[in-house]
């Protein structure tokens, strides 16, 4: 079995950010700052992280700040120069020219369309997608291409959720298990309270063959009426290897407002210029 290389990420951002309004009404929920760095910016160097070498936004309108994030800015670095301070946090986030990819998704048609929005530039290869929402620490991706290069197929991100909680997410059927790799027998989005065959979640990353945008070429609308890129996946179980990759780290979930808050506290908390006061500052809060 030939395994293809992966070199290319898709990264959804064209959400209107509607759980975190006000502070989204002008500014792309994909900017809002975990500690000082957009969430945006911390999916991004995960992936760069991993080895992948060009970076495609699936963006909608208003969200030209991302653009502006990842591009120079000439004033900004002037000004620091002048003062002598250091520019080495901004030239950090700098991309490559011609790496980072803008593709526009006219229409808030569902994860699966915005996907099938990049098919031009992956083409004919794998691609990785990295939903910025969900905030890993530790490198999961990078864990997640060490086990593509291995088993090959297709490749989604696992996690355990209380039972409780699986009507919230795509959730795997699980058939063989290889240490912390789960062979794939279907994935069902948000099932029935009560009906999922585990509790095993698929927390936004993802490692997928070029087959899938062929399906999402002819959609059906799922769950939600929106076109469900776990509809999609579920039509190359059984055709190509597929595989659950349980992951070893921190997950935070920035599209809910505690997980938002959850994850600046426990990032704060491990920073060396910022955790003792933080520390000492919770615990006097809680007392």
């Amino acid at each position: 079995m030939t395994i293809k290389p992966l070199r290319k990420a898709v990264f959804p951002v064209a959400g209107l950010g509607t759980r975190f309004l006000p502070a989204t009404k002008a500014m792309p929920k994909e900017m809002l700052t975990v500690v000082d760095k957009p969430l945006i910016q911390y999916a991004v160097e995960e992936a760069l992280e991993a080895g992948i070498e060009q970076i495609i936004f699936v963006t909608g309108r208003g969200k030209s700040a991302l653009e502006d994030h990842f591009d120079i800015s000439y004033e900004l670095e002037a000004t620091m120069k002048a003062r002598g301070k250091s520019l080495s946090l901004i030239e950090n986030i700098r991309q490559k020219p011609g790496s980072p990819v803008y593709v526009r998704q006219q229409e808030p048609l569902g994860l699966g369309h915005a996907v099938w929005c990049a098919r031009e530039i992956v083409g004919d290869e794998p691609f990785a997608v990295l939903l910025p929402d969900e905030l890993m620490v530790g490198g999961f991706m990078k864990q997640m291409v060490e086990a593509y290069n291995k088993v090959g197929g297709n490749l989604i991100g696992a996690l355990e959720v209380p039972a409780e909680e699986t009507d919230k997410y795509g959730i795997i059927t699980p058939g063989k298990i290889d240490g912390r790799l789960t062979e794939v027998l279907e994935v069902i989005e948000k099932p029935k309270q009560g009906t999922a065959k585990s509790n095993l979640m698929t927390p936004g990353r993802y490692i997928l063959q070029p087959e899938v945008m062929k399906i999402l070429d002819n959609p059906v609308k799922g769950a939600g009426g929106e076109i469900q890129l776990t509809d999609a996946m579920a039509q190359l179980i059984g055709k190509q290897p597929f595989h659950g990759f349980t992951f070893d780290g921190q997950r935070y979930d920035c599209g809910d407002k505690a997980g938002f808050i959850q994850a600046n506290l426990a990032l704060a908390l491990a920073r060396d210029d910022i955790g003792s006061v933080v520390r000492a500052f919770a615990k006097e809060l809680l007392a």
